[in-house]
């Protein structure tokens, strides 16, 4: 039979995918991986330089699908922050339910943390650049460094929800995962609340109002 001569990268990652869960382990070599599929091993190249590269693409492409869906809506792209960040969360957990076998296999399988979390390590940059450019409402520290600071801890507080809500999927047994969007919209709420800037707001101006005052004063 003649080699696939037209590969994709997302050939691959189906390939690669249903071959995991059929075999409940990775291919032993990208060799016996390409013969198994019909493709010549250096197409496999062409997009990843390993399995474990591949891996990580495979949450990069979930979030990808997820972007690109909600780019696509009309209503999403005048949602505030916080109702952006929710339909975000919906549409990628959809896209995580429909491949929940292997996401399951991938992540509860793994006993390994660390392996795990490097896993997910291109879903962390994507993640972070969205958050980036969400337009959260943050304080105007006026001072480049702390404004560094703030935005850093801004996006590891976000990745850290999203990894806790991960853990809770993967947790959960209730009908259709509802149990999950109850979690996502009490979650995101409570994150939006603590990082309203608005009580902090006035809290800083009525501390520069004081410390005028007391300027004045003497």
């Amino acid at each position: 039979m003649a080699k696939k001569k037209s590969i994709s990268q997302l050939d691959l990652i189906t390939f690669y995918m249903d071959y995991v869960l059929m075999h409940d382990h990775e291919p032993k070599s990208v060799y016996a991986f390409a013969k198994d599929n019909n493709f010549e091993e250096s197409k496999f190249y062409e997009f990843f330089g390993s399995f474990e590269a591949l891996e990580q693409s495979i949450f990069k492409v979930f979030f990808d699908n997820t972007h690109a869906t909600l780019e696509k809506s009309e209503d999403y792209k005048t949602f505030d922050a916080k109702n952006k960040l929710l339909s975000f969360y919906f549409t990628f957990f959809e896209n995580l339910t429909a491949n929940r076998s292997y996401v399951v296999h991938s992540l509860k399988g793994n006993k390994n943390s660390m392996k795990s979390l490097k896993t997910l390590s291109h879903l962390k940059k994507s993640f972070n650049n969205y958050i980036e450019h969400l337009g959260i409402n943050t304080i105007d520290l006026q001072q480049e460094q702390l404004e560094k600071i703030q935005n850093r801890g801004l996006k590891e507080s976000a990745w850290f929800q999203l990894l806790i809500t991960m853990k809770f999927w993967l947790d959960d047994t209730s009908p259709s995962f509802e149990k999950t969007d109850i979690f996502i919209e009490k979650s995101v709420k409570a994150s939006f609340d603590l990082i309203d800037t608005t009580p902090l707001k006035s809290i800083i101006d009525f501390g520069k109002f004081l410390f005028k005052e007391r300027i004045h004063t003497n």
